[in-house]
């Protein structure tokens, strides 16, 4: 029994130390393993399966932690963000693209954002944290980053202003029209004085955004 607790103990460590390298990093041998036995001890899993382990594990870090002397402040946030591209990279969504044309007006047109296409938001720039880099305290303001995986299966990180995070998600979430309704609403929630100049700039980022994969194209009308 002795001889399996260790195997089992070093897989889930292997496997996990893969998931979050950069968090592995920081803490070092002796303190990921000390994590990982806390989170052995405290978390009941509730799947067998090896892939969703760090899932699993990361329900441990931000719900059973608690508040630990020596825990780096962005530790959740920093192994959320390494955990999105497992999560991105195993995802079963397709993207619909029958009902898509991959060259469509994006302002007169619906653009469409890919099922595999995360926006995200942190309070720290996880993007940024390595051994080297590991602030104390969050950012002034919040972090934007998008993740995506295109048709050929890989998956890029994209970090993106607060506009082209709204824009995202009114795409997402709301019933606008086209790409010129959803940028002339974030103009009026900005009461900016020239509505058209962020309407021409929400042009160029949505056309990044279609280059990289993010928006698909625009929904075809009937």
């Amino acid at each position: 029994m002795e001889i399996y607790r260790r195997l089992f103990f070093s897989n889930v460590c292997q496997l996990l130390s893969r998931t979050f390298p950069v968090l592995h990093k920081i803490l070092g041998k002796s303190e990921w393993e000390t994590l990982v036995r806390d989170y052995f001890a405290r978390h009941e899993a509730h799947t067998p399966l090896f892939l969703e382990m760090p899932r699993e594990f990361l329900g441990y870090l931000e719900k059973e932690r608690g508040e630990v002397d020596g825990d780096r402040p962005f530790m959740y946030e920093l192994a959320h963000y390494e955990w999105v591209e497992l999560a991105l990279s195993i995802d079963e969504a397709e993207p619909g693209l029958d009902g898509i044309d991959p060259r469509g007006d994006l302002l007169e047109g619906r653009p469409e954002v890919s099922p595999l296409a995360w926006s995200l938001q942190y309070r720290f720039p996880v993007h940024t944290i390595s051994p080297e880099n590991q602030p104390s305290e969050p950012s002034e303001t919040p972090t934007h980053l998008v993740v995506c995986r295109d048709q050929e299966g890989r998956v890029s990180f994209l970090e993106v202003n607060p506009v082209t995070a709204r824009l995202l998600e009114l795409l997402v979430e709301a019933d606008v029209e086209s790409g010129r309704a959803a940028l002339t609403q974030i103009a009026e929630e900005l009461d900016h004085p020239r509505p058209q100049t962020v309407v021409d700039g929400g042009l160029d980022i949505l056309e990044e955004l279609r280059q990289r994969q993010v928006v698909l194209g625009t929904r075809k009308t009937i």
